[in-house]
């Protein structure tokens, strides 16, 4: 297992720490911090649009001569 089994064992029984000069956040605005984001905004349009036009322009114009 670990060998720092003990190493903390002096913090376990502290009391929980509140600051005197910031007030504790709001459950909500805490859970905020955590909500899925995207960090991409756009990425999934733009990569679209990119395939798009890079279909548009690798589509022959006349059919494959081994295609017939």
């Amino acid at each position: 297992m670990n060998d720092d089994s003990g190493k903390y064992d002096d913090m376990l029984d502290l009391p929980h720490h509140v600051s005197k000069r910031h007030p504790q956040m709001p459950m909500r605005k805490r859970a905020a911090q955590f909500a899925p984001f995207a960090a991409l905004t756009g990425y999934s349009e733009a990569i679209r649009e990119a395939e798009k036009q890079a279909q548009a322009q690798f589509t022959p114009s006349c059919p494959h001569p081994e295609d017939s």
